[in-house]
């Protein structure tokens, strides 16, 4: 007999870094969560985003195509973002990337994944909108190493990166 009952142990959808439990993520684009690592220091993470934006950058001039981005920061409630904001431009006009989408989250320190304009940033990169991000530090994203590793990792995963003002080690 068929139902439309869920079944009695309900699977969870996520981890709290936002990668899928059942690491479909890892077999459908072979890149592996971070997490299962063991924990990156500051200099690891640097070079590995660094490393995304020299591939992605390559592969864009490669094919002749200009770098779009999508600036983004997050600040606590009623924070103005524009100093942030303002950092972030000045690495998009120092590579001569096209600054396409400019935005914030103001819910203060959060999960990437359940932040708004975050959410925004990644479809536009789904959707072959934006080939990056660039925001002013590792803050922006989390001051957590695990779940900034792994939104990295979603990140290149989707063919994208990340973009700092400031490095890994200066928050």
């Amino acid at each position: 007999m068929k139902t439309l009952l869920p079944s009695a142990i309900p699977r969870p959808l996520a981890r709290p870094g936002g990668l899928p439990m059942d690491n479909r993520l890892a077999a459908q684009t072979g890149v592996a969560p971070l997490r299962e690592k063991a924990r990156c220091s500051a200099a690891e993470l640097r070079a590995m985003r660094e490393a995304d934006v020299r591939r992605a950058v390559e592969r864009h001039a490669a094919s002749g195509t200009s770098v779009r981005i999508g600036r983004y920061t997050l600040v606590e409630p009623r924070q103005d973002p524009a100093d942030r904001l303002v950092q972030a431009l000045a690495v998009v006009l120092r590579f001569g990337w096209q600054d396409t989408i400019t935005t914030f989250d103001d819910t203060g320190v959060s999960d990437p994944a359940i932040r708004p304009q975050m959410a925004r940033l990644y479809t536009a990169l789904c959707r072959g909108e934006i080939h990056g991000i660039v925001a002013v530090s590792q803050v922006d994203v989390s001051t957590f190493h695990d779940v900034y590793a792994d939104t990295l990792t979603l990140l290149r995963a989707r063919g994208g990166f990340l973009a700092l003002a400031r490095s890994e080690t200066s928050l």
